[in-house]
């Protein structure tokens, strides 16, 4: 076991040492992985945010149930009795003609409508909270409620949240696609310096496949080369995911103080950050991997 984990404490401090040996040519591998890392890590920023907002904005979606104009009282309390007796319903509040009217009379500063118009034109309502806040289940609920007696209408209050999730899917999906492309052109990238390094050390590799030496002692250092620079490209994509959210909030600073508010961006997370690092590293250990696997194939062919 001692032996095992100091070959590869040897391996990995010549990676590092090598790594940090051409600080010029690790500074643009890493400055390029890093910007391919960014982008779909920005759209991955922007869909957690989005997300967020939806919620804050809309916790739970409602119905709101009107009733006809000329309903009867007991029609209206027959309605409310159904719909706290029914299992598909978690809350109700009952919103009656008058209030409606009073809070309409205060909220639009038109006066005292019903006077001129003589009588109340709004009806009794219902806000209406379902235990299940699917669309596909609030559209059953809807529909039911809807052929109800005295039931005029029945409106969902959140088909704006369902535009949102439907906004929400459409760039999770570009999200995977960004991510997939960009993921291939960091295994490429990796791929492409690890085979520099090899053609530079090609007569070290042969002569230590001479001495007999395993490929995967000749894979290894090469190896962890690639998982320190995926792991380095890691880091510069969060620094450039940083800067963005540290940008974009100083300039929303100013356009929440006119609305009253505060708005501001999530930037990644410590254990999207995790991730993130992970995702990196192991790309590049992925681009190294085969890229002398398929030298030391073409090698011992020879």
């Amino acid at each position: 076991m001692r032996a095992w984990l100091n070959q590869h404490t040897r391996a990995l401090a010549a990676s590092a040492a090598k790594l940090f040996g051409a600080p010029v040519a690790t500074l643009f591998n890493v400055a390029v992985l890093g910007i391919a890392l960014a982008l779909p890590a920005i759209l991955y920023v922007a869909l957690v945010n989005l997300q967020e907002a939806g919620r804050a904005a809309a916790p739970e979606p409602q119905l709101s149930l009107f009733m006809d104009v000329g309903a009867s009282r007991p029609e209206v309390r027959e309605v409310e009795a159904r719909l706290r007796k029914h299992g598909a319903v978690a809350r109700v509040r009952y919103v009656p003609r008058e209030q409606a009217l009073d809070d309409m009379n205060r909220l639009s500063g038109l006066g005292n409508i019903a006077d001129a118009l003589g009588q109340n034109p709004l009806p009794d309502a219902f806000v209406i909270d379902a235990r299940d806040a699917t669309p596909a289940a609030l559209a059953r609920l809807r529909e039911e409620l809807s052929r109800w007696p005295k039931v005029a209408f029945v409106q969902l209050d959140a088909q704006w949240a369902q535009r949102l999730a439907a906004v929400v899917r459409l760039a999770r999906v570009a999200l995977l696609v960004v991510g997939t492309l960009l993921a291939f052109a960091l295994v490429a990238v990796t791929f492409n310096t690890i085979r520099l390094q090899i053609l530079s050390q090609r007569e070290e590799i042969e002569v230590a496949s001479l001495i007999g030496a395993t490929p995967r002692y000749i894979r290894r250092p090469f190896v962890y080369y690639g998982a320190l620079l995926g792991l380095l490209g890691g880091l510069a994509a969060w620094g450039v995911v940083w800067g963005a959210t540290e940008a974009l909030n100083w300039a929303l600073a100013d356009l929440a103080a006119l609305y009253g508010t505060s708005w501001s961006i999530r930037s990644l997370p410590l254990r999207d950050l995790a991730a993130l690092l992970c995702f990196s590293a192991g790309l590049g250990w992925l681009g190294a991997w085969l890229c002398v696997s398929r030298h030391l194939a073409g090698a011992f062919r020879r």
